[in-house]
């Protein structure tokens, strides 16, 4: 393969990749292919990196969980050291603003993230020690194997395969990462690769800790995902490709955690409209459109009851979108998935209230106008799984049901998303039918909002970013949210009987750090046996 080809990043070495196909990553702003090429990853470099992670999971059964902390702090350093050459790259290839989307909140949100998960794995307490004293039963979650990531588009920094909150989790719970490179800004993941394999070496951490490929075949994704030395897959992207991972991995027994789609509900009840309508457009407006509608959270339905009300709401609405100017798209994948999904939805029956058609200027990038959509409830009911494809961009469709018997219903045919929103009156007045509503929403997301808009993530521990099918592959666990992010990556490990000085250190009658939290005899603790 040519020099001009970007290497892999292969147990601690940048390789020349022996595979024969590269692609490029292009500028969402111009719609032109930057030069940088990078490679198609063959089997044999697959097999090379799982045989490597394999082998640095062993070595880290011998690393402190203070040694695993100590990179994940160092990783972060160097992140910040590299901040400008990450946001000029990301900047390229994603058209997401410099200030303050990447560098005042996205950088700082990812280091954050890192050092969180560095304070997990330090004090212990996330992987949930247990002794049954009397019975001489003890479990603690241990880590799992090598993990590969599969990171998104939107997020190049927080939720990048080889820097964001997956990767930072499978580390932390004492795992080495295959990293699978976002095709949309590889560049911006190489320079994270390169600060990442800096940390690895200065801390002395296994070689095969993390590793980097940018791109394979699908097949070949499959048996990366479903191989025997693999111990578990994160992924982030569509339903469509995350199923067909899904289905790879479930035939071989492997866990994979997925993030597909999600439309977020915003559900605004008759006191709401009439006590503050003008606040909920700003706030609307300003969520659909923020980042172009680009993140899993912004929100893709709006439904209300008929009332005079809710006719000026949705036009006002859809004046205060088509006044603002459209954002740049990720790429032109976004820019045509986008524009099929508005299609669907007129076919199956919605009516465009504004926008809907592509930007044909080459000087505006990759975009398409501010799209409002609406169908009554009746026609929504008839065909509730057309109405709820995703459109992932500046877009949202408004279902407007003719009684409250309606919109409960509607809430009732809904699949499962990461957030839902309800907005109600501040006095009261809508609280019989917010018992109600909430009833019905609750079971069908992870995060349940009141009077607040979905868009952004706080990194938190009591967050959740899950939520049932398709939101994610399992209501079970969050991807953002330390500790309890951590628990995806690890198994639960039993030990019966087991002498004392062969137990794991937070197992043993001694505390190991004196500020671990364990279950002993049913009472949370940090005493010693």
């Amino acid at each position: 393969m040519s020099d001009l080809v970007h290497p892999v990043l292969i147990n601690g070495q940048w390789k020349n990749s022996a595979g024969t196909s590269t692609f490029q990553a292009s500028d969402p702003q111009t719609r032109s292919p930057l030069e940088a090429q990078y490679p198609v990853s063959p089997w044999g470099e697959v097999k090379e990196t799982l045989q490597a992670a394999h082998q640095a999971a062993n070595e880290l059964k011998e690393i402190s969980p203070s040694q695993i902390a100590e990179f994940l702090d160092e990783y972060a350093n160097r992140i910040e050291d590299s901040e400008d050459d990450l946001i000029a790259i990301a900047n390229q290839e994603t058209a997401l603003p410099e200030e303050p989307r990447l560098r005042s909140v996205e950088l700082p949100r990812t280091t954050s993230q890192l050092r969180s998960a560095a304070s997990a794995a330090k004090k212990g307490s996330w992987n949930l020690p247990t002794i049954d004293t009397s019975l001489q039963i003890r479990s603690i979650y241990r880590a799992i194997g090598p993990v590969c990531v599969f990171g998104p588009n939107n997020f190049p920094f927080a939720f990048n395969s080889i820097a964001g909150g997956d990767f930072a989790a499978a580390i932390a719970a004492g795992n080495p990462v295959i990293a699978k490179g976002n095709t949309s800004h590889p560049g911006t993941t190489e320079i994270f690769a390169k600060a990442a394999n800096a940390a690895v070496t200065s801390t002395k951490m296994p070689k095969g800790l993390v590793q980097l490929l940018y791109r394979t075949s699908h097949q070949d994704g499959e048996r990366l995902v479903s191989h025997p030395l693999l111990g578990a897959t994160g992924y982030t992207g569509s339903r469509q490709a995350g199923l067909i991972l899904k289905s790879a991995a479930d035939r071989s027994g492997k866990p994979i955690y997925l993030e597909l789609s999600s439309i977020n509900p915003i559900l605004i009840l008759p006191g709401a409209l009439k006590e503050r309508q003008d606040d909920i457009i700003d706030d609307l407006s300003s969520s659909i459109l923020l980042g172009t509608g680009q993140f899993c959270t912004s929100p893709g339905l709006i439904i209300l009851v008929e009332s005079p009300a809710a006719d000026t709401f949705v036009s006002e609405l859809g004046l205060r979108m088509g006044k603002t100017p459209p954002g740049v798209l990720l790429g032109a994948g976004v820019q045509k998935s986008l524009i099929e999904g508005i299609r669907e939805l007129e076919t199956a029956g919605a009516q465009t209230i504004i926008g809907g058609l592509a930007i044909d200027d080459p000087n505006k990038g990759f975009c398409i106008e501010n799209t409002l959509l609406q169908v009554n409830g009746t026609s929504f009911l008839m065909r509730p799984e057309d109405f709820q494809r995703e459109t992932f961009g500046n877009s949202s469709l408004v279902v407007r049901a003719r009684d409250f018997e309606e919109f409960k219903a509607i809430i009732g045919s809904l699949e499962g998303n990461l957030t839902g929103s309800i907005y109600s009156h501040s006095q009261g007045i809508d609280d019989l039918l917010y018992n109600e509503a909430e009833s019905l929403l609750r079971p069908k997301v992870g995060r349940l909002l009141n009077d607040k808009m979905p868009t952004g993530v706080a990194v938190s521990p009591a967050m959740n970013h899950g939520g049932p099918f398709p939101a994610t592959g399992h209501p079970g666990f969050t991807a953002v949210g330390i500790p309890a992010s951590l628990l995806r990556f690890s198994a639960l490990q039993c030990y019966d009987n087991v002498r004392q000085h062969r137990l794991p250190l937070e197992l043993q009658d001694k505390n190991p750090t004196g500020h671990t939290w364990r279950l002993i005899d049913g009472t949370w603790t940090q005493a010693d046996i």
